[in-house]
Order: C-alpha cells, then sequence, then structure tokens
C-alpha cells in the first residue's frame, strides 16, 4: 500500500495493541490481504482462540476493521483487513518500537536470499536530518509496487536522534 495519510500512531490503546509481537505478525498479513481467524490461526501458527483475542485488541485500537463475511457449512466466516495505509511510529515509545522491530527480526531472520541490515551513526545539521527524514519516508512509501505473484519484501526505515553521551575524560 501505497497510502501515506494515515497519521502516525498516537493512542494509548494502539501502543498497547503493539506491545505483542503476534499483533504486528497479524498486522503484517493484514496489509497485505484481508484473512479470516482461521486462516490467520494456520498462517501464523498459533490456536484460534489466540488470534481472536488478538483481533479484538487490533479492532479496540481502530488498526483492523471487519472486511465482510460468507456462509460456510452452516456457520458464518468472518473476514479482517489492516484499516492503515502503514504502520508508522514518529514519538519515541519503547513497547510499541520494541514490539514492532521483534516482529520485523522475526521476519528478518526467516527472510530467504540475502537480507540487508544497515546501522550507521552519523552528524548530521537539523536541516539535514530533516532532509533525509523526507526522502527516507519518501522512498519507503513511494516506491512502485510489481504486480500480483511477484516476492514481496519488507522494508524497514528508521532514523532517530542518539542519545546524548558524556564526552570523554
Amino acid at each position: 500500500m501505497t497510502d501515506h495519510s494515515d497519521p502516525p500512531l498516537s493512542k494509548p490503546e494502539q501502543f498497547k495493541a503493539l506491545a505483542h509481537p503476534l499483533r504486528q505478525r497479524m498486522l503484517f498479513v493484514l496489509g497485505e490481504r484481508e484473512e479470516t481467524v482461521s486462516r490467520l490461526a494456520t498462517i501464523l501458527d498459533t490456536h484460534k482462540g489466540n488470534i481472536a483475542h488478538h483481533l479484538k485488541v487490533l479492532v479496540a485500537a481502530g488498526m483492523v476493521e471487519p472486511a465482510g463475511s460468507r456462509k460456510v457449512r452452516g456457520g458464518t466466516e468472518y473476514y479482517y483487513r489492516r484499516s492503515t495505509g502503514h504502520v508508522a511510529i514518529e514519538e519515541a515509545h519503547p513497547g510499541p518500537a520494541e514490539a514492532m522491530l521483534r516482529a520485523v527480526s522475526t521476519e528478518f531472520t526467516e527472510a530467504p536470499g540475502d537480507p540487508l541490515l544497515a546501522v550507521r551513526h552519523l552528524r548530521l545539521t537539523e536541516a539535514q536530518a530533516r532532509r533525509l527524514h523526507d526522502e527516507l519516508f519518501a522512498l519507503a512509501y513511494e516506491a512502485e509496487e510489481a504486480g500480483e505473484g511477484e516476492a514481496r519484501y519488507g522494508i524497514l526505515v528508521g532514523l532517530y536522534r542518539q542519545p546524548s553521551m558524556p564526552e570523554p575524560e
């Protein structure tokens, strides 16, 4: 999804929702396609009751929404989808940031091929930092997507100011 008009996450219930790595993984799946509780349980290798509980938290936080239903063998199967185009945390909140990084770490360590993870620290002026922020945001959210059937890639973009460290004596 290339819609980057969604506001960054800021509500306490959203941060609570992000605090669990399974909910992060659910958001990854539901950002790609609509799924049912049963399919999510299969994809994420967990129990349907576990998925149902975490879906309630995500729905209450406004991050997932119902996407329809269909009759199946005398019952009703409900579909869900992510309600935002992207998930962005622009304020420093350790719980959600840690959960998001943990979920990405799981995907990263299971990724086939030659994934890239680079960390670099550099000195920037405020103007340089703002320009880099805007360029990274554009790179992440304006990249052209290939059609159906092509491999999906994850992009993790971060820019943060390091906490001040005491000068060496």
